[in-house]
């Protein structure tokens, strides 16, 4: 099977906007989700789940995403491998993965494309064996990794400790309204 290139998920990009009742639209940002490995058709909702995880969070921060887009890819430990490798230089698979697009510095009209957000690749192998290490629902932990991608391309971290524990908190907000429990409540938390 043939690798979509970065610039072949960049231009797959297409999506829905969604308002809510009487309160003033809120633009949810455009996802689409593609997916290059089989083992994902062992989850037929996973895109559904990526949408409602996206959704929530993007309303629970209200970056002013406006007409926002952004890619999620679901694939293999193989696939995850290959880009963790030359991306980051860490020749091993990983959950997710996160690639912030560079925002244009000039000024923007009317006529502009929407603004990219970024890319989201996520592993079906970690993520499922994650879950059932964790004895966790698998569409609460793709959840999670979803957001925690999200959270990524709108500019949060993890590097220093105030960092984690800020983005912690937001994900543990978005999973609540998802009505999915807390995934850090069994760690230890350092004082």
């Amino acid at each position: 099977m043939r690798k979509p290139s970065a610039e072949r998920v960049l231009g797959a990009i297409s999506g829905r906007k969604r308002s809510s009742g009487a309160m003033a639209p809120f633009a949810v940002p455009i996802t689409e989700v593609l997916v290059v490995a089989d083992c994902w058709q062992t989850e037929p909702d996973a895109e559904a789940v990526i949408h409602r995880a996206i959704g929530t969070a993007a309303e629970t921060v209200n970056a002013g995403l406006g007409e926002a887009e952004l890619a999620v890819m679901l694939t293999d430990d193989a696939g995850i491998r290959t880009l963790n490798s030359n991306w980051r230089g860490v020749d091993k698979p990983t959950n997710v993965l996160s690639f912030p697009a560079l925002q244009p510095t000039g000024p923007g009209g009317p006529d502009d494309a929407p603004r990219m957000l970024g890319d989201i690749a996520i592993a079906y192998e970690t993520t499922r064996k994650e879950a059932d290490d964790e004895q966790k629902p698998f569409d609460h932990h793709l959840s999670h990794l979803a957001i925690h991608g999200f959270l990524h391309l709108i500019g949060y971290d993890h590097e220093n400790d105030d960092d984690a524990e800020a983005m912690e908190t937001l994900e543990q907000e978005i999973l609540a309204q998802l009505g999915i429990p807390d995934p850090y409540a069994d760690r230890e938390r350092m004082d």
